[in-house]
């Protein structure tokens, strides 16, 4: 069955400790690439899927971000007051009652290809790119049919690297916030909000690959990275 996408849920809470010392003064997602902030690229790329409903979850020098609620129409924020005490099943616990037809991102990363994005999906998943290749970051296994059956968190090949773009149901996304709600009261406070669908309650949900090309997106953890991608940023690592 066809489902449409009503929000977007945008992360943007998180210290950027490994961006240091470009994130002293300015959070991760303000950071210019190549002249624009990549929160504003995703926001600009939701845009041209027509996503316009979006919430922002701060927490680290939140009012930095006050600017874009006026910026753009449809933008909101919402104060994560545990941003840095928790892990960020804090920031999914503060926007939960904003989960419908919704697709969550993370908003340090940029988005090449905006029609990864689109508003048009069938099932709850995350955007994956396959590797044949080892790869460290969280990989993804499915059967013949395209469902999720198992996750290597700590690196895996011949599989599907996940990113941090993921659409849900307003069924899923009803469980979700549930759970979610439930393993943040139970003061489970270390977890990535992503460990909920994927491992805790993995038997609830029927999850999908959304299929991407590697190239559709790029997330930066390094100012290493960043320079290879913007050259202004190369006497950080000189």
């Amino acid at each position: 069955m066809a489902n449409k996408i009503d929000n977007a849920i945008i992360m943007a809470a998180g210290l950027g400790t490994r961006m240091r010392p470009l994130t002293n003064e300015t959070p991760k997602p303000l950071v210019r690439v190549n002249g624009t902030r990549m929160i504003e690229s995703i926001i600009l790329a939701l845009h041209k899927e027509h996503i316009d409903d979006i919430t922002i979850v701060t927490g680290y020098l939140a009012d930095k971000f006050n600017f874009l609620s006026e910026k753009y129409d449809g933008v909101k924020l919402i104060h994560n007051p545990y941003f840095n005490k928790y892990n960020n099943i804090s920031s999914l616990y503060v926007a939960r009652k904003e989960l419908k037809n919704t697709i969550i991102l993370d908003g340090d990363q940029l988005i090449y290809n905006p029609e990864i994005l689109s508003s048009n999906f069938e099932n709850s998943g995350y955007a994956g790119s396959w590797t044949e290749n080892w790869s460290e970051e969280w990989i993804m296994h499915t059967d013949s049919n395209g469902n999720v059956i198992s996750c290597d968190r700590d690196g895996g090949e011949k599989g599907w690297r996940l990113y941090s773009v993921s659409k849900w149901t307003t069924t899923d996304s009803a469980k979700l916030g549930e759970f979610v709600e439930k393993e943040f009261n139970n003061k489970n406070y270390d977890i990535y909000w992503d460990d909920v669908p994927m491992f805790l309650y993995a038997d609830k949900f029927n999850l999908s690959v959304h299929k991407i090309d590697e190239t559709d997106i790029v997330e930066i953890d390094s100012i290493k990275e960043l320079s290879n991608i913007d050259s202004s940023y190369k006497k950080y690592v000189e």
